[in-house]
C-alpha cells in the first residue's frame, strides 16, 4: 500500500539526479511568479491611466501577437543555434525590458503607448527563448524522466498562477507599482542563473537555418507524425470548444449573485485542480501510453466544463472546476512530454514553437466561442454544450487516431524515426 502511494506522488527524481536541471526547474519557478506579479501590475496599471474596460482588453492583443510571430521565429532559432544561448540573452532581454518597466512606473510617466511597447517588448523576448526552454528536459532527463521533469515545470507554473495574483496586490497595496516591476526582475535574474549552469545544447542534426522555409518545414514534419498532429489537435479542440474563464462573470452574476468572491473561487478551483494533480502525477508521468492519458485527460476536461456549466449549487460548480484542473495539469503534463519524445532533435525547436502558439491562441480562440456562443443563447448554455462537445470531438480523435493512442515512452523507434 505504501509502495502505491509512493508510486502515485509527484516523482521528484529529475531534481535529485540532474543539477543542471534542478536550477534550471528552481530559475523557472521564480520566472513563473514574477510573471505573475507583472501580469497582474499591468492590468492595474492600464485601468489606473485610462478607467477603461477596452484597454484592458487591449493588454491581450499586444502580448498575444509577438508571442505568436515571434514563437515561431523562435523555433526556427531554436534549431539552427545553440539553445542555451538564445534562452540566455532573451532571459536578458526580458530582465531589461522589466527593469524598463520599473523605470516608467517610478518616473510616474502614465503614457499607455510606452507602457504597451514595454510590454510587447517582454513578451517577445519571451517568445523568442520560448520553444528552445520547452525542448530542455528532453536534453537534461533521460527518455523515461522527461515526464517527470515536464510534471515538475507544470507544478511551478500552477503553483504560480494560484500564489502569484495575491502576492502581486499585497506588493502593490504597500509598495506600488515599482516594487511590482522590480520584483519580476529579481525573479528573472533567478531564471537567468538557472540558465547560466546549463551545458551547452548545440542541435544534434542542424538542418534550419532560422527562416521562414524553416518554419514551413515544422509544420510539414507535424503532418507527416500523426501522434504529434493528434496531440496537438486535440489540445486545440478541448480550448478552443471549452475555455470557460470568459464565462466566469455571467455564471457568478446569472446562479450566484454576482459576489467577487464567488467569482475568484472559481479561478481558485481551477488552480486547485491543477496543484493537486501536479501532486499526484507519478501515476501519469511513470505511465507508459502517454496518447492514451492525454486523450482520457482531454475527454475529462470537458465533461469537468459541462459539470460547471449544469451545476446550480456553488460546490458542485466548484467540484467540476476543480476536475477540470486537475484533468487540465495532465493533458499538459502528457502532451509536452510526448510531443519532445517524438519529435526529433532536429526539429523539436520548430514543432515546440507550434505547441508554444496553440497554447497562446487556443485559450483566446475558446474564450470569444464561448462569448459568442452565450450572446445567442446563455453562459450556462455555452458552458454545457461546449464541454460536451470537446468530449465527443476528443473521443472522435481517440477512435480514428492509432499512433496517439498508442504511442508509448517505451517504444522510441515508432515516431522518432529521422524526419527525411
Amino acid at each position: 500500500m505504501i509502495r502505491r502511494l509512493r508510486h502515485g506522488v509527484i516523482d521528484l527524481t529529475p531534481l535529485r539526479s540532474s543539477a543542471p536541471f534542478r536550477r534550471l526547474w528552481v530559475g523557472t519557478a521564480f520566472a513563473s511568479l514574477g510573471q505573475q506579479i507583472t501580469v497582474v501590475a499591468v492590468l492595474y496599471q492600464v485601468w489606473q491611466i485610462t478607467h477603461s474596460a477596452f484597454w484592458t482588453g487591449v493588454i491581450g492583443l499586444v502580448n498575444a501577437v509577438p508571442m505568436i510571430v515571434f514563437g515561431l521565429l523562435g523555433g526556427s532559432l531554436a534549431d539552427a543555434v545553440d539553445r542555451r544561448t538564445l534562452v540566455r540573452w532573451t532571459t536578458v532581454g526580458q530582465v531589461v525590458a522589466v527593469l524598463a518597466l520599473a523605470g516608467q512606473a517610478l518616473a510616474g510617466l502614465d503614457n499607455l503607448a510606452l507602457l504597451f511597447t514595454l510590454v510587447a517588448a517582454q513578451t517577445t523576448a519571451a517568445a523568442l527563448g520560448a520553444p528552445a526552454r520547452r525542448t530542455f528536459p528532453a536534453r537534461l532527463l533521460p527518455r523515461h524522466k522527461v515526464a517527470a521533469g515536464i510534471a515538475l515545470q507544470v507544478i511551478t507554473f500552477q503553483v504560480a498562477m494560484l500564489t502569484g495574483p495575491a502576492l502581486a496586490g499585497l506588493v502593490l497595496g504597500r509598495w506600488g507599482l515599482t516594487a511590482a516591476y522590480l520584483v519580476d526582475a529579481a525573479a528573472l535574474l533567478v531564471a537567468l542563473y538557472g540558465v547560466l549552469g546549463l551545458p551547452a545544447m548545440p542541435v544534434a542534426e542542424r538542418l534550419s537555418r532560422g527562416g521562414v522555409r524553416d518554419i514551413v518545414e515544422g509544420l510539414r514534419l507535424i503532418r507527416r507524425r500523426p501522434a504529434v498532429q493528434g496531440s496537438f489537435l486535440t489540445d486545440l479542440l478541448a480550448t478552443v470548444l471549452a475555455m470557460p474563464v470568459a464565462l466566469f462573470p455571467a455564471v457568478n452574476e446569472i446562479r450566484f449573485g454576482g459576489d467577487p468572491e464567488t467569482l475568484g473561487l472559481f479561478l481558485s478551483a481551477v488552480a486547485v485542480g491543477g496543484v493537486t494533480a501536479s501532486l499526484a502525477s507519478g501515476l501519469v508521468t511513470r505511465a507508459d501510453r502517454l496518447g492514451a492519458v492525454q486523450l482520457g485527460a482531454a475527454a475529462l476536461w470537458g465533461v469537468g466544463i459541462a459539470g460547471f456549466g449544469l451545476a446550480e449549487p456553488l460546490w458542485l460548480a466548484l467540484a467540476g472546476l476543480v476536475v477540470a484542473g486537475a484533468a487540465d495539469s495532465v493533458a499538459v503534463t502528457t502532451r509536452a512530454a510526448m510531443v519532445q519524445l517524438a519529435t526529433p532533435d532536429s526539429h523539436r525547436g520548430r514543432v515546440s514553437s507550434v505547441e508554444h502558439v496553440i497554447g497562446v491562441a487556443g485559450p483566446d480562440l475558446g474564450n470569444f466561442r464561448g462569448g459568442l456562443v452565450a450572446s445567442w443563447t446563455s453562459a450556462p448554455f455555452a458552458l454545457a454544450s461546449g464541454g460536451l462537445l470537446c468530449a465527443a470531438a476528443v473521443l472522435l480523435v481517440a477512435a480514428t487516431n492509432r499512433p496517439l493512442r498508442a504511442f508509448r515512452v517505451s517504444d522510441p523507434e515508432r515516431e522518432a524515426v529521422p524526419a527525411g
